[in-house]
């Protein structure tokens, strides 16, 4: 089973990215069935991510970044690089992605992907607002094509 996450905050300008891309390739695997494949928006629930991650051999990650590189750069990273556990907390609200990827391998490590794939888009703008920026959306559709033909593979 191939398992595709977007994550973001719609709300956000660029933030969205991997939420717009997620919602994309629903449509396209609506038109284009592949029953190993499956595509979630999980929005910025970091431990919906963990569930729905888990009985998957293979994880692809999309979100928006914020590191100062040049808007619209895409990162292609294995995800072992950037799990990270949480702070031990009460607060779920905290639990990102990230996360999610290294308490999911603890919790779950018979039952967790073990090759975990994250595309990062470099935002422009996380301002509040529904639209993305020209050049992240021209990078979402690199990505979209990217992600595309991982399902085809």
């Amino acid at each position: 089973m191939l398992t595709i996450i977007g994550c973001g905050n719609l709300n956000r300008c660029d933030d969205a990215v991997g939420v717009i891309i997620a919602q994309r390739l629903q449509k396209y695997l609506a038109a284009n069935p592949h029953p190993h494949v499956q595509v979630y928006d999980c929005g910025t629930a970091g431990m919906e991510v963990m569930f729905q991650a888990r009985g998957s051999k293979q994880l692809v990650i999309i979100d928006a970044s914020s590191t100062g590189s040049e808007p619209g750069a895409v990162f292609k990273v294995p995800g072992e690089e950037l799990a990270a556990l949480p702070e031990p907390s009460y607060n779920l609200h905290d639990f990102r992605w990230d996360h999610a990827l290294a308490a999911g391998k603890k919790i779950f490590p018979d039952d967790f992907p073990q090759d975990v794939t994250v595309y990062l888009i470099e935002a422009e703008n996380l301002d509040f607002g529904l639209e993305l920026s020209p050049v992240v959306e021209k990078s979402a559709d690199v990505v979209f094509e990217k992600v595309v033909e991982i399902i085809r593979n």
